[in-house]
């Protein structure tokens, strides 16, 4: 007699124990789910931040009983003449002065920064680790806790109100951040390249500025960025050190100062998009650098962790 044969039922591969449903490509549905999640997370927050930007853009085409009356609304009449009017209040002058006090405190900054960080990345010596913690403790230090001494401080050395004083205090407060960030990209540069320069009879110099230096590219461009950043949005240090101290002292007021100036004088003369125009002009500048450096950047803040 032959032996009946038994049905087998076989069992679907998502209810097999201890395996992840999966969809007909493979893909675990668990991903799927998560994925979606934070593509709509990171739509939500991409809305949350351009959409204040159009709205910014937007006022500035507009007049005063357009914004009164519906601040959502689309502009009636397209025109630059509000931006011009915005240039001749002063936010040229404003501007210019912030310009100049960048385009020295932030390659100084970027300068000692780097070179501070290599020499605690590279060189053992007594109170290595001293220095490193003691600049990683200036960046944890609230910039209000130092303004009276800092304001005698600039004061005794009479830079009140001058590019130069400024340029100082922005490098010093600068400092503390691109020394940690820089720190721990230069300990994962290769050191074998750095013996290398050593044994062909470079100098510590030399091999810092032509061969470390140029590997660190991708780290300099990111510090710089945020410095650049970070310095073009200071408030604080400039409302208390770029004040005139006398009737002849001229006004330096760069753009963070300038802004409030015009919010001011426009809150009187009710003319809205002039002060929208006005930081309008003080955005664009930043989102060019950021668009133009954004892969640099995430280039810069992976590259230490993927090497």
């Amino acid at each position: 007699m032959s032996t009946p044969i038994k049905e087998t039922t076989k069992v679907p591969a998502q209810r097999s124990a201890g395996r992840t449903p999966v969809r007909p490509d493979g893909r675990p549905r668990e991903g799927v789910v998560l994925n979606a999640f934070s593509h709509g997370f990171l739509a939500l927050w991409a809305l949350l931040i351009v959409l204040p930007l159009v709205w910014l853009v937007l006022s500035s085409f507009k007049t005063d009983a357009q914004i009164g009356g519906s601040a959502f609304g689309w502009p009636q009449h397209w025109s630059l003449d509000v931006f011009s009017r915005a240039w001749k209040t002063g936010i040229g002058d404003y501007l210019l002065n912030t310009v100049i006090v960048l385009v020295f405190s932030v390659p100084l900054t970027m300068l000692f920064g780097s070179m501070a960080a290599y020499v605690l990345a590279r060189y053992r010596f007594p109170g290595n680790r001293f220095l490193y913690y003691f600049f990683v403790a200036g960046a944890m230090f609230p910039v209000f806790l130092a303004l009276v001494p800092l304001f005698f401080m600039v004061k005794r050395l009479d830079m009140l109100n001058t590019y130069q004083g400024l340029i100082l205090v922005y490098v010093a407060y600068s400092l503390p951040f691109t020394v940690f960030f820089m720190h721990a990209f230069f300990r994962t540069l290769p050191t074998a390249v750095f013996e290398a320069a050593i044994l062909d009879g470079a100098s510590h110099t030399r091999t810092f500025f032509q061969v470390m230096l140029p590997m660190a590219k991708p780290g300099l461009i990111s510090v710089g960025i945020f410095n650049t950043l970070g310095q073009w949005n200071q408030f604080i240090l400039p409302t208390v050190l770029m004040q005139p101290q006398s009737g002849d002292d001229p006004e330096r007021y760069v753009l963070t100062q300038g802004l409030i100036q015009l919010q001011q004088q426009m809150g009187y003369a009710t003319d809205l998009p002039v002060l929208f125009a006005g930081v309008t002009i003080a955005m664009i500048p930043m989102l060019v650098v950021y668009l133009s450096f954004q892969r640099q950047v995430q280039a810069g803040l992976t590259s230490a962790t993927l090497k």
